[in-house]
């Protein structure tokens, strides 16, 4: 399933991207930079239109915290929502106890897709392969529905086979933006994943549909 990131701070240019994509090919993402600028009108907006919404905040915080902000969104028209891995297992648990009277999936980040394999090992003192399996093992004690890793862990995702994948850093061809783990869309299906995240190739197109069709008919 694709996933198409709407990243705009105002209401016409993000719902003009809404009316130009279809619902039957893709789901989209709300991450912060349209809720902060929009919060649930955006939302709404592409709910009505039929859309499934990928609801991107990436909680990070005490548990308590984590999961009294979940609540607060938990009767918006979302199918999924993020975390962090890192915030730890209490605080995961604490997402899924807030979403435990929803249909909403909770995934956690496993390792931004902008860092590049020297940056993990810089921030964490290892490398991209065992970070991401850290958090696995974290994210199955937990009990979340799912991980969000770059396509060059889904690997690592599809050995365990108990976790949803959402892969972002997805191009067409090599990229010179703040993505560094990147992989294309066939290549990151045949990979396993369940989710792809694409953004810019597909909202930065001149024709946004097409660009939208010409990736569905690639991986279907």
């Amino acid at each position: 399933m694709i996933i198409v990131a709407i990243d705009e701070i105002k209401f016409l240019k993000a719902s003009k991207l809404v009316d130009n994509l279809d619902p039957k090919k893709c789901m989209v993402k709300i991450g912060s930079v349209a809720f902060n600028s929009m919060g649930k009108k955006i939302i709404d907006y592409a709910a009505d239109k039929g859309f499934d919404i990928f609801l991107d905040l990436k909680f990070h915080d005490i548990p308590n915290t984590v999961k009294k902000s979940i609540q607060g969104l938990a009767s918006l028209p979302i199918r999924m929502l993020t975390i962090h891995t890192s915030g730890g297992r209490d605080m995961m648990m604490a997402a899924m106890e807030a979403t435990s009277d929803t249909q909403i999936k909770v995934f956690g980040v496993t390792a931004l897709t902008s860092l590049s394999d020297d940056e993990i090992n810089e921030i964490f003192q290892r490398t991209s392969s065992e970070q991401v399996n850290a958090m696995l093992d974290l994210a199955e004690l937990a009990g979340i529905d799912g991980i969000v890793c770059s396509p060059h862990e889904l690997k690592l995702v599809k050995k365990r086979g108990t976790l949803l994948s959402i892969t972002p850093g997805i191009r067409l061809q090599d990229s010179n933006d703040d993505q560094k783990r990147v992989m294309t869309p066939k290549e990151a299906i045949n990979l396993g994943a369940d989710f792809l995240v694409i953004g810019r190739p597909i909202t930065g197109a001149e024709n946004v549909g097409e660009a939208l069709d010409k990736i569905f008919q690639n991986i279907s």
